[in-house]
């Protein structure tokens, strides 16, 4: 609202459905959309809808309907209130549930392209509504990027024993869901470049490193495992699409779920 960009938030609300369906192996096939506000704005409306349809546009997903609803004893003027429902398909013996994970498997970060939609509970209580107005608060609503069409590709290549989407919860919440009980990993701080963005965040609300792990995505959007020869291959490929990539950890023994090793 503060910056009144909204298009980005509509691409927003397709790349947190159809990432969360890829990570399973899946490819994204439909998306519908459900808008809620107390007041229709048509300008507003257009903006969503626009960065909606380039959202299914760049994941290759078709938008087949949705809903908006006018609710004024629910919302006052001026509020939304935004979902995505996204259907995938995928065989069921090409799933991708991690249960192949072994000690001494590699963890690959791909890049983020910001903060994406996750932390911002903790952002307005960092820097102030003027702040937001501001350049800031555009770098801020840069969209959420979309891996569908790298990792479908990828899928082809090699074979990828993990994925996880980094969203809300961070490195400590996502990556462990991708991993059978007796397993962890460890992560290296210093293996890939951490954007600037995230060290204003920390800078400006004395942020603890394990907190900021634990709500952002650092600036590494997707999480894969895979065995050490596949490596050199992934990130061939990574490079060819144009997506930077990192090997970021290892497998490892043991309940922890993430270790994040200095």
């Amino acid at each position: 609202d503060l910056q009144g960009k909204y298009n980005t938030v509509g691409i927003d609300l397709v790349a947190m459905c159809v990432n969360d369906v890829v990570v399973t192996g899946a490819e994204p096939l439909l998306f519908l959309d459900y808008i809620a506000c107390g007041e229709l704005n048509t300008k507003t409306l257009y903006e969503l809808m626009k960065g909606i349809a380039k959202g299914c546009q760049m994941s290759g997903c078709a938008l087949i309907g949705g809903e908006t609803a006018e609710l004024p004893g629910m919302y006052t003027k001026g509020k939304l209130d935004l979902a995505g429902f996204c259907v995938g398909m995928i065989s069921r013996e090409k799933i991708i549930d991690g249960k192949t994970c072994r000690k001494g498997d590699k963890v690959l970060g791909l890049a983020s392209n910001g903060v994406h939609s996750n932390g911002f509970s903790l952002i307005r209580k960092v820097f102030s509504e003027r702040e937001l107005r501001g350049p800031l608060g555009g770098e801020l609503l840069r969209p959420t990027r979309i891996y569908v069409k790298p990792l479908l590709q990828l899928f082809k290549q090699i074979n990828i024993k993990g994925l996880a989407h980094i969203t809300g919860g961070g490195f400590f919440e996502n990556i462990p869901r991708t991993l059978p009980p007796h397993l962890s990993v460890r992560i290296q701080k210093g293996s890939w470049r951490v954007p600037p963005i995230f060290k204003k965040i920390q800078s400006k609300g004395r942020i603890t490193d394990r907190e900021m792990f634990r709500t952002f995505n650092m600036g590494v959007g997707m999480v894969m495992i895979l065995s050490p020869r596949s490596v050199p291959r992934a990130l061939h490929w990574m490079e060819k699409m144009g997506l930077k990539a990192w090997v970021i950890g290892d497998v490892t023994e043991g309940k922890e779920g993430v270790l994040i090793l200095d």
